[in-house]
């Protein structure tokens, strides 16, 4: 069983769209995740505008990748060093922590995910 950075059940990040990096809904990780896409984030233009800049386009769709092209609000898996990025540069996006994998730990202090809490009743 995948452990939040709670130490609990894994919680599903999004089925729409369809998010993970094994497309499973989750932010499981794995050996073959070389990114580790193991934040869940509420993603925002400022983030997608801010990824886009450092060469990773997160708009566009590419469906051979099953990748589906992201909005504002869209919850999505993203890459621990990305969003640990985003954040120092000040535009890191909300996070479910639930849905957040403990891998992310690995990367990103707890104390900064905590503070990028998305709130339950923004959900």
């Amino acid at each position: 069983m995948a452990k939040n950075i709670f130490g609990t059940e894994l919680k599903t990040c999004s089925q729409k769209p369809v998010t993970g990096f094994y497309r499973d809904g989750c932010c499981n990780t794995g050996d073959e995740d070389l990114g580790s896409h193991t934040v869940c984030a509420i993603i925002t233009e400022e983030f997608l505008r801010f990824s886009f800049d450092c060469g990773n386009d997160l708009i566009t769709p590419m469906p051979q990748y099953q990748f589906p092209g992201l909005g504002p609000g869209d919850h999505w898996c993203l890459c621990a060093s990305r969003w640990q990025e985003a954040f120092e540069a000040g535009k890191a996006p909300l996070v479910d922590l639930e849905a957040t994998h403990e891998r992310a730990l690995e990367i990103i202090n707890l104390e900064d995910l905590i503070r990028f809490a998305y709130k339950t009743e923004e959900k």
